[in-house]
């Protein structure tokens, strides 16, 4: 297909002298009713939108500073919490150190005293024992020497006598007394 352009149509297609004229003065007043209403309102909406955005990106910037500052904050807070908390741990520790020795040494204390009671109550019960052995043996030694001898004593003669024995007795022994 081919196109076969007259004679005619071009004419038709391109406008006269009066149309020429016309449309060019038309497009001059557009222009400058653009260039005095349109351009300025399109340049101030612009510039309110570059203004915008420049305010928008300077608070970003700002907000991004607090931000890191803030991190940085809480890091520094982080660190000295984790030092408060390694102090208390060895607070703590310490503490409990202090506490087992304390408690070991009144025990170690409690057992000293236990065992010094013991051996307090183990004397005096030894020397009840010998106390009563005492007598006994002087019931005794007086009988026999009465029966020996064929008469009673008197309790002073009774009372040394038996003192005397248990005297010697006690020397033959360990001589500690026991």
């Amino acid at each position: 297909m081919t196109f076969i352009v007259a004679a005619d149509d071009i004419k038709n297609l391109t406008p006269g002298g009066p149309e020429l004229i016309l449309g060019i003065v038309c497009f001059v007043a557009i222009l400058l009713l653009f260039s005095k209403f349109v351009i300025p309102r399109v340049n101030k909406v612009l510039d309110e939108r570059r203004d915008q955005i420049v305010g928008q990106m300077e608070r970003a910037e700002q907000e991004r500073k607090d931000a890191d500052k803030l991190l940085e904050d809480y890091r520094v807070q982080l660190a000295g919490a984790k030092d408060d908390a390694n102090k208390i741990i060895e607070e703590a520790r310490k503490t409990a150190d202090r506490l087992r020795k304390d408690l070991t040494a009144k025990a170690e204390g409690d057992a000293q005293a236990l065992v010094v009671r013991a051996q307090e109550e183990i004397r005096a019960e030894r020397d009840r024992v010998f106390q009563e052995l005492k007598v006994s043996v002087g019931q005794l030694s007086v009988e026999l020497a009465g029966r020996v001898v064929g008469e009673s004593l008197d309790p002073a003669r009774h009372q040394k006598l038996v003192d005397q024995y248990i005297d010697q007795v006690a020397g033959l022994g360990n001589g500690d007394g026991s």
